[in-house]
């Protein structure tokens, strides 16, 4: 093999066959997942989040099937996230366009709250997980990706979920399409009737 060819994958100078690109060597296949560099780069993210600029107060206006809307209630409502850290992660939001949590009205918190639960009422019976991560991120220093509209995730959890995909190659394997999970909650949700019934 003539300098500077590729060394039949092992990528680093020094492995068999030898190889011209740079970096040491150290055992390691690399788990190359450059579909992910649409959401590092933030290509859906938008430069203005304010407004009809934002994509939580677009979502409710177009078909829910398009937009990944699961249920729709009174003050607020359900949408799968299009960046999932776990197939079925949910979004509970106000159709308002409020930032933090202490601006959300009684009625507004109400709503979000008992959503909030019927979220994991229905993700535990289609898809039994054995817990949930709950949480709101309270501006971009704490990590919220859209920090003008707020948002409460509902993360369904599973035991060895946590695997070397996302330690290792910083990705997650994701067996079932967006719009196929979205489709099987949607049928799941109870009527609103029910759902206000519920203790």
């Amino acid at each position: 093999m003539a300098a500077g060819e590729p060394d039949g994958g092992t990528g680093h100078p020094g492995a068999p066959g030898g190889g011209a690109y740079p970096g040491e060597p150290d055992g390691f296949e690399r788990l190359w997942t450059p579909h992910r560099m649409v959401y590092i780069g933030g290509q859906d993210k938008p430069a203005d989040d304010t407004g009809p600029r934002c994509p939580f107060c677009r979502a409710p206006t177009q078909k829910d099937a398009e937009s990944l809307v699961v249920a729709r209630g009174t003050h607020a409502y359900v949408i799968l996230n299009l960046y999932p850290y776990n197939p079925g992660h949910l979004m509970v939001l106000p159709y308002r366009h409020v930032a933090g949590y202490t601006e959300l009205t009684p009625e507004e918190t109400v709503e979000v709250a008992q959503l909030t639960q019927t979220a994991i009422r229905v993700l535990t019976a289609v898809s039994a997980p054995h817990g949930f991560n709950l949480g709101m991120n309270q501006g971009a220093v704490a990590g919220a990706g859209i920090a003008a509209h707020l948002h409460q995730h509902v993360v369904p959890r599973w035991g060895g979920d946590a695997n070397f995909l996302p330690i290792i190659g910083r990705t997650k394997a994701l067996p079932e399409l967006l719009g196929d999970t979205r489709a099987r909650l949607a049928a799941a949700w109870p009527a609103p009737a029910d759902d206000l019934t519920r203790g």
